[in-house]
């Protein structure tokens, strides 16, 4: 069960602060973070995960048991933009996107997956 957002006008490192928030988190405790948090990211990330969950209804799991098993948020295309400066001379504004991906997975999988990296580390 996985969405994917490509090209969200927003700097990749202030939607990671959205991102750090959900991860590993179930689905019904993610909606009720994003949807009081006051970040311009949280709506566009709460949407992306209403889609992540209805492809998993799609595919016949239950909602009601999945979690945020993997987020990520990386660089997307930059823009660029002239800009005027002092003495006739004009700079660049890079105006960078972001792709975020969202995988949902049971709780128990998850579960299951935490155990198995905290022995490997131990």
């Amino acid at each position: 069960m996985k969405a994917l957002l490509k090209n969200y006008h927003q700097a990749p490192r202030k939607i990671r602060l959205v991102a750090d928030l959900i991860r590993g988190k179930s689905v019904r405790d993610a909606r009720a973070r994003l949807l009081f948090l006051d970040k311009k990211a949280s709506l566009p990330m709460r949407k992306l995960l209403e889609s992540a969950v209805a492809n998993a209804r799609q595919s016949g799991k239950d909602a009601e048991h999945l979690a945020v098993w993997r987020i990520s948020v990386d660089k997307g295309r930059v823009a660029v933009r002239s800009r005027p400066f002092a003495r006739g001379r004009s700079g660049k504004i890079r105006k960078t996107m972001s792709i975020i991906s969202i995988e949902l997975a049971a709780q128990s999988q998850q579960t299951e997956n935490s155990k198995q990296k905290k022995e490997k580390k131990a």
